[in-house]
C-alpha cells in the first residue's frame, strides 16, 4: 500500500480547519455539510476500506453529495488527512497513572497500540510534518509527562517519547497485518502450517539449519505459528524500557 504524508495540503489550510479559524458565512442559506460530517464519513472509510479508498469522491458517495460540494468546505485529501489524524488522537484516554516512569510509559504505548488498532489506516500515513492540531498537542504533553522530572534533558525527553512510539508503530504493523492476512485467506495460521507440514518436512534439516531448527520449532509447538504478535509486544516493550532505564542509571 502507497504512503500518505501529513502536512501534504496546504499547512494555513490545515491549521484554520483543526483549529476552528474558517472564517463563517453571516448571510445566505444554511450550509448543507459541516466539517464533522464529513470527518465522521471519511473515517468511516478509512476504518473499513484502507486509506487508498478514502478519496474524497468517496467521501462525498458515502454523504450522497457531488465530490465538489466538499471543496466548499475542505481543500482537498491532504487536509482532510489532516484533521482526520488530529480528530483519533483525541480518542486517546490520557488517564493519570499512579506509579513511576516506566508505569506512565507504558501506558502510553498501550493507548498508542489501541489507537492503531482501531484505525490501522493510520500505519500508512507518515507523519514527519505532523498536523499540529489541538489534540497532537494534547498528545504530546500527556506523553511528553511521563518522563517529565525523571533527569533526562528535553532533547531526551523527546527521543524517550519518539522511542516508544516508534516501537508500538512497529510492532502494531506486524499484528496489524498477521490480522489481515487471516482475514483476507479465511484461514487461521495454525491452518496454514498444518496445510504445509509435509512439504516443511521435507525441507527442513536439522543437521543444516540446528538452530533455526530447534527455535523454530519451540516457537512453533508455544503459539501454534511462527510469530505472536501478543508476545512480541510484551517482549519487545519491555525491552525499550529497559533501555531507557540504563540510560537514567548512567546519569
Amino acid at each position: 500500500m502507497n504512503t500518505e504524508y501529513s502536512g501534504g495540503g496546504d499547512p494555513a489550510k490545515s491549521l484554520e480547519l483543526l483549529w476552528g479559524l474558517q472564517s463563517k458565512p453571516t448571510r445566505g442559506p444554511k450550509p448543507a455539510l459541516t466539517i464533522e460530517r464529513i470527518l465522521t464519513a471519511a473515517l468511516r472509510v478509512a476504518d473499513a476500506e484502507g486509506l487508498a479508498a478514502m478519496s474524497m469522491r468517496r467521501v462525498a458517495d458515502e454523504l450522497g453529495v457531488g465530490a465538489m460540494t466538499l471543496y466548499r468546505y475542505v481543500p482537498g485529501k491532504g487536509e482532510l488527512l489532516d484533521v482526520m489524524l488530529d480528530s483519533v488522537y483525541g480518542e486517546l484516554p490520557r488517564r493519570e497513572v499512579d506509579g513511576d516512569w516506566r508505569a506512565k510509559l507504558d501506558e502510553v504505548a498501550r493507548e498508542n497500540r489501541e489507537l492503531y488498532l482501531r484505525h490501522p489506516w493510520m500505519l500508512h500515513v507518515a507523519t514527519s510534518r505532523p498536523p499540529l492540531g489541538p489534540h497532537l498537542m494534547a498528545k504530546y504533553e500527556w506523553e511528553l509527562a511521563a518522563v517529565e522530572g525523571i533527569g533526562l534533558t528535553d532533547v531526551e525527553m523527546d527521543a524517550a517519547v519518539a522511542l516508544v512510539n516508534g516501537y508500538v508503530h512497529g510492532a502494531v504493523r506486524s499484528a496489524v497485518e498477521a490480522r489481515q492476512v487471516i482475514q483476507r485467506s479465511g484461514i487461521t495460521d495454525q491452518e496454514w502450517w498444518y496445510a504445509h507440514e509435509p512439504l516443511l518436512d521435507k525441507i527442513g534439516d536439522a543437521k543444516k539449519f540446528p538452530l533455526a531448527s530447534r527455535v523454530g520449532t519451540t516457537v512453533g509447538q508455544e503459539f501454534g505459528a511462527a510469530y505472536d504478535s501478543e508476545h512480541g509486544f510484551e517482549f519487545g516493550l519491555a525491552r525499550v524500557l529497559d533501555g531507557i532505564a540504563a540510560l537514567l542509571a548512567d546519569k
